[in-house]
């Protein structure tokens, strides 16, 4: 049985977890062994003011999760996700297109009229989020600086 609940920080452990266990694989292979340091990030991305946290619960485990947050703009209202994640075992089986399909349904009941958001170009979720309709924006950059200590 699906259901689709909205997430808050009391969701956050399984959230984490769930988060940890997707992309602890390829191709992203990221390190989150610091239980802290990943709460801390789960943290920033879900506990924000203008939150919104949408979950997918299978049978009462949480499958799937879109954290992000209410972001307003001069063209509208928009749905900012910061992170769009499935279980790893559930991965190609749909999941991911039914859940983006329900958030999709429920934003404008909310006056949101876009979802924002960015992914690497070459990753499956690249692909994932072509294939769900979304739009490249390619006059649109990303920058990033490193600071020393």
């Amino acid at each position: 049985m699906e259901e689709f609940v909205l997430l808050n920080e009391n969701d956050l452990p399984e959230m984490a977890e769930l988060y940890r266990n997707a992309f602890a694989r390829e191709p992203w292979n990221d390190d989150w062994s610091n239980t802290e340091q990943l709460y801390a990030y789960i943290r920033d991305i879900t506990c924000c003011f203008n939150s919104l946290n949408y979950g997918l619960k299978i049978d009462g485990k949480l499958a799937a999760v879109s954290a992000g947050l209410i972001r307003h703009w001069w063209v509208g209202t928009n749905y900012l996700i910061e992170e769009f994640y499935v279980s790893p075992e559930l991965q190609g089986q749909g999941i991911g297109s039914r859940f983006m399909k329900m958030i999709e349904e429920d934003i404008p009941g909310r006056g949101i009229c876009g979802i924002f958001l960015q992914t690497d170009n070459d990753k499956p979720s690249y692909s994932f989020y072509r294939k769900n309709g979304s739009n490249e924006l390619t006059a649109h950059v990303s920058f990033y600086k490193k600071t020393e200590k």
